[in-house]
C-alpha cells in the first residue's frame, strides 16, 4: 500500500500534536478557571461571615427584636437571606432570616473550631456553603452562609462549549499552516527529485541544485553531488576502457581473419587444416560484429546523439528492411507479410541508416526465433501525431520473467534461446536508436506463442519542416542491452 507523502504525514503529525496540545491547554485552562471561580466564591462568603460576625458583635446590647431585624436585613442584603446562626449542636441560635434559609439543606455542623468550605445540593441545585466557629460574649456559635454554584457551572460550561466549538476551526487552520510550512520546507526536495530523475548514464555531468540553507538538505545534496562525481569518473573509465579495448582488438582480429583467408587460398591445404581455417574465419567475423556493436554502444554512452535527423518516409525505410528478410525467410520456410496501410507517406524526423538498422534488428530476431512453418507480420499505422511499427512473429516467445531484462546488456534468456547465435546487444542498440529518434520501443511476448515488438515515433508533415536537417539529442538516458540479439 502506497504511503502518504512526507508533507501529508508531517501535516497529520502537526495537526495531531496541535490537537493534543490544545486539549491539554483547554483542560488546564478549564481547571484553572474552576479553581479561580471557586476561590472567588469562597472569598465572597468569607467576607460575608466577617461582616455577619461584626454585626452580631455590634448588636449584642440591642433588644432581641432589633437584633433579629438587623440580622434579617443583613441576610437579605448580602446573600438573598441565605445565612444562619447555629449552636454547635445544630440548633438555630437566631431564627432563620428567610424562608430560603429555613428550607435550605444545610450540612451537619462539623466538630471542632475553624472554618469549612463545602459544596452541597439543595433543591436539585449545587451550592457553596461556608461555616465558621466563633465565640461571641462567651457563647460558642456557628455562622453559616451559602451561595449558588450554578453561575460558576454556567461559566465553566460556556468555556467548555467554546473550547470544543473552536477546536475544528483551529485544527483546520493549524493543519493548513502545517501543510504550507512542510511544503515550503520540502520544496528543495522537489527540485532535487526533478533533477535526479533525469540523471542517467549519459548525463552524469549533471548535478543537483546547490542549497545554502545550512540544514540537512544542504548536506544531502552535497553528498549526492560528491557521489555523482565519483560515479562520473568510474563510468568514464569504463567507457574509455570499452572503446580502447574495442579499437585495439579490431587490428589483431582483422589480421587473424586475413591470414586465415589467405591460407584457405592454398590449393595444397589438407582437409583438416582447411576446416580449422574456415572456423577461424567464421569466429573472427563474429568477433568483429561483436566489436562493432560494442563500439556502437560505447559511442551511444559517450556522445550526445550525433545523428543528423531529417524528414524521411518511414514506409520506404521499413519496406527496404523487409526486402532484406525475404530471401532468408524463404530459405527457412517462413512467411513474411508487410502491411503498409497508410495510403499517404508517413514522414518522421529520422536517420535512414540507423532506423533501417533498428528494423533489421527486430526482423532478424523474428527470423532467428521462429520455427518453420512460422509467420512474421510487419505493419505500419499512423495517426495525426505518431506512427506505430509492429513486428509480430509466431516464434518461441520470451518468458515473462525475462521480459523486464530484455534491454539489459549481454542479457541472455533461457537455454533454448541462448542456442541461437547472437551478441546479446541487438535490442540494446535498437533501444538506443529509438531514444535517439524520441521514440518508444516496447516488447510483448507470450512463451511458446510469439513476440510483438512495437516502435512508436512522432510524425511530422513535410510542409512544416525546415529544409535544413536537425541535430537532436536522444530523449532520456540510454538504457539497454539485449536478449540473445532480441
Amino acid at each position: 500500500m502506497k504511503r502518504a507523502s512526507i508533507s501529508l504525514r508531517l501535516t497529520g503529525w502537526f495537526g495531531g500534536l496541535f490537537l493534543l496540545g490544545w486539549l491539554a491547554f483547554g483542560a488546564a485552562m478549564w481547571l484553572n478557571l474552576r479553581h479561580t471561580l471557586t476561590d472567588e466564591r469562597e472569598m465572597t462568603l468569607r467576607r460575608r461571615l466577617d461582616r455577619l460576625e461584626e454585626l452580631l458583635t455590634q448588636t449584642r446590647t440591642e433588644s432581641a427584636e432589633d437584633r433579629y431585624q438587623d440580622y434579617k436585613d443583613f441576610a437579605h442584603a448580602t446573600g438573598n437571606g441565605l445565612s444562619e446562626v447555629f449552636h454547635p449542636d445544630g440548633s438555630r441560635a437566631i431564627a432563620s432570616p428567610s424562608h430560603a434559609a429555613q428550607s435550605f439543606a444545610w450540612p451537619a455542623i462539623a466538630a471542632g473550631a475553624g472554618e469549612r468550605f463545602v459544596q452541597v445540593n439543595s433543591g436539585g441545585q449545587p451550592y457553596w456553603v461556608i461555616e465558621r466557629h466563633v465565640t461571641l460574649n462567651g457563647e460558642e456559635l456557628v455562622l453559616a452562609s451559602g451561595a449558588p454554584a450554578s453561575g460558576n457551572v454556567l461559566v465553566l460550561n460556556r468555556f467548555l462549549e467554546g473550547l470544543i466549538a473552536s477546536m475544528p476551526v483551529l485544527l483546520l487552520i493549524s493543519s493548513a499552516g502545517g501543510y504550507w510550512v512542510s511544503r515550503r520546507a520540502l520544496r528543495p526536495v522537489d527540485r532535487i527529485t526533478a533533477t535526479a530523475r533525469f540523471i542517467g548514464i549519459r548525463s552524469l555531468a549533471e548535478r543537483l541544485p546547490e542549497l545554502h540553507s545550512g540544514d540537512e538538505l544542504e548536506r544531502l545534496t552535497g553528498t549526492f553531488n560528491a557521489m555523482l562525481v565519483r560515479l562520473e569518473s568510474a563510468v568514464g573509465q569504463i567507457k574509455q576502457f570499452t572503446t580502447d579495448a574495442s579499437h585495439e582488438l579490431r587490428g589483431p582480429l582483422s589480421f587473424v581473419r586475413t591470414v586465415a583467408e589467405v591460407a584457405l587460398r592454398n590449393p595444397k591445404l589438407d582437409a583438416e587444416s582447411r576446416r580449422a581455417f574456415e572456423d577461424i574465419v567464421e569466429e573472427a567475423a563474429k568477433a568483429g560484429l561483436l566489436l562493432e556493436d560494442m563500439l556502437t554502444l560505447a559511442r551511444a554512452d559517450s556522445e550526445a546523439g550525433d545523428a543528423i535527423l531529417e524528414p524521411i518516409n518511414l514506409a520506404d525505410v521499413l519496406e527496404r528492411a523487409c526486402e532484406m528478410t525475404r530471401p532468408i525467410a524463404a530459405e527457412r520456410k517462413l512467411s513474411v507479410s508487410v502491411d503498409l496501410a497508410s495510403a499517404r507517406p508517413v514522414y518522421v524526423l529520422g536517420d535512414d541508416t540507423t532506423l533501417r538498422r533498428l528494423f533489421w534488428i527486430l526482423l532478424d530476431n523474428a527470423l532467428k526465433y521462429t520455427r518453420a512453418p512460422g509467420r512474421i507480420e510487419v505493419s505500419l499505422h499512423a495517426n495525426a501525431e505518431q506512427a506505430t511499427v509492429t513486428v509480430r512473429d509466431t516464434g518461441i516467445g520470451i518468458p515473462q520473467t525475462d521480459l523486464p531484462h530484455i534491454f539489459d546488456r549481454f542479457y541472455r534468456a533461457d537455454p533454448s534461446r541462448s542456442q541461437v547465435e547472437g551478441s546479446g546487444l541487438g535490442l540494446a542498440i535498437a533501444k538506443w536508436i529509438a531514444d535517439l529518434h524520441h521514440g518508444e520501443l516496447t516488447v510483448e511476448s507470450e512463451f511458446n506463442k510469439g513476440t510483438v515488438a512495437r516502435l512508436v515515433l512522432p510524425i511530422c508533415a513535410p510542409g512544416t519542416l525546415q529544409p535544413a536537417a536537425q541535430r537532436v539529442e536522444p530523449a532520456g538516458a540510454w538504457r539497454g542491452a539485449a536478449i540473445a540479439g532480441r
